[in-house]
């Protein structure tokens, strides 16, 4: 299989995270796309160009990080990251951190815009909302969906956090202590550590 990526997506973070916690490093290919660039050759294999994008063993392909995870988590028949349909709550906390990851995946991409064709509105409301999310987290954090085995609403949450120390305009740390002790052990992660972005 191969997994399509670039190294500064939270949502491809997501699933090289898996390949790594399951063990799939020797099944799973992780190859760099080029996305964004004109004519770039990555197109002919998944044209909406977005990542991750797995290729899989029968030449099927699938994108959507949550889908992805999903699909890889299951390979082994025993599924760690997935919950059951009727969880609500771990469904919840999911979609929360998702929202979460999503506002702040839209604030990085205006911010690595040329400084003429960035949108301050869009910014200051991405920042105003992730100052938000980073407050109702630090109370969410103590649900018992977001204690123990790492499940897929705490990889979520875990990768926009660490999207958000990226952009030093938002210290998420400061005020939140139960969101940095629960952060802490995560960031910690061989998983979480060998998959960091590189530093812009």
């Amino acid at each position: 299989m191969r997994l399509y990526i670039t190294p500064g997506s939270p949502y491809a973070r997501m699933a090289r995270i898996v390949v790594l916690e399951k063990g799939l490093a020797s099944r799973v290919e992780i190859i760099q796309a080029k996305t964004r660039t004109a004519g770039s050759p990555y197109y002919e294999i998944n044209p909406s160009g977005r990542v991750p994008y797995l290729l899989r063993d029968d030449g099927v392909g699938m994108e959507e990080s949550a889908l992805i995870c999903d699909y890889l988590d299951r390979l082994d028949g025993r599924p760690q990251f997935a919950v059951p349909a009727d969880a609500w709550e771990a469904r919840r906390l999911e979609a929360l951190a998702r929202s979460f990851m999503d506002g702040l995946s839209v604030w990085m991409r205006e911010l690595y815009r040329p400084p003429s064709e960035r949108s301050p509105g869009i910014i200051r409301h991405e920042m105003e909302r992730a100052r938000r999310m980073a407050g109702l987290w630090e109370a969410e954090v103590a649900h018992s969906w977001m204690q123990g085995a790492l499940n897929m609403a705490q990889l979520t949450l875990a990768c926009a956090l660490a999207l958000e120390m990226r952009m030093p305009e938002l210290d998420w740390r400061s005020g939140h202590p139960r969101l940095v002790e629960w952060y802490s052990p995560l960031a910690a992660r061989a998983s979480f550590q060998a998959t960091e972005p590189p530093r812009a």
